[in-house]
């Protein structure tokens, strides 16, 4: 079976502060740390498993600068077999539509029985670019997928939907599948694996390979802020008889009794 597993590079944000840059457009990374999607870490994961089952080769697919070459490493360390990165550099600002372009030119051409992709991207909060991507290579697509039964030429996947509600579905493959966190405990590489893997061939693609002409930018980006601070939260410290007094005092003050 050959599979592709789409991965992205992303700023690590969670513990970390966060300002805007100069330009208004984007964040200072200076001080923040870099790593795989975590979404797209499910998806490689995923990916592997699939390779153990059913034999077969991994491809982990980036668009992204250069440094996303050390997510790509990374997967090559986790079980992939081969990396390949489009120079995002070479195609100016990106959206998620024109991201799944570059993707479908690149996958196209390479043996794909199943493509996997993280359900969303933790920087941008981007949900779109699996499923556009199936749309552009003209394939079925399930995403929020928490549990797969896969079998020669067909899936059986599990999907989130709202209220707490679970979508059971059969896809022909080769399909794009989007995975949810928790579908499975994502490995740990090993030293060996990490040698080995700082030692493989990435393949790049960029402007020569790909037409920029052909692609189409939907989004434009024209502003970043943090968001302004309205109304902010009172403690109330004291003894639980001072604490009630003030409480009394607030609810008086506002007009709620």
């Amino acid at each position: 079976m050959n599979i592709i597993v789409c991965v992205k590079r992303v700023p690590q944000t969670a513990d970390a502060e966060v300002n805007v840059d100069g330009t208004g457009k984007g964040i200072e990374e200076e001080r923040l740390t870099f790593d795989m999607n975590e979404y797209d870490a499910y998806g490689l994961e995923e990916a592997v498993l699939f390779k153990e089952q059913f034999s077969g080769t991994v491809t982990a697919v980036s668009v992204g600068p250069a440094e996303a070459q050390d997510v790509l490493r990374i997967a090559l360390a986790k079980g992939a077999d081969h990396a390949v990165r489009i120079k995002a550099e070479d195609f100016g600002d990106l959206d998620g539509f024109k991201t799944a372009q570059l993707l479908a030119t690149a996958i196209k051409d390479l043996p794909h029985d199943v493509i996997f992709c993280g359900a969303m991207a933790t920087d941008d909060a981007n949900y779109h670019v699996g499923v556009t991507l199936a749309q552009l290579l003209g394939i079925p697509h399930a995403t929020l997928v928490t549990k797969i039964e896969a079998a020669e030429g067909t899936a059986e996947v599990y999907r989130e939907l709202e209220g707490g509600l679970l979508e059971h579905i059969n896809m022909n493959l080769p399909a794009v599948i989007g995975i949810q966190t928790g579908i499975n405990t994502p490995r740990y590489a090993s030293l060996i694996a990490i040698r080995r893997a700082a030692a493989k061939e990435i393949e790049t693609i960029g402007s020569d390979k790909i037409a920029d002409s052909g692609l189409t930018q939907n989004v434009t980006l024209e502003e970043l802020f943090i968001p302004p601070v309205t109304k902010r939260a009172e403690i109330l410290e004291g003894d639980p008889e001072e604490v009630s007094e003030k409480l009394a005092a607030v609810i008086k003050d506002k007009g709620l009794i």
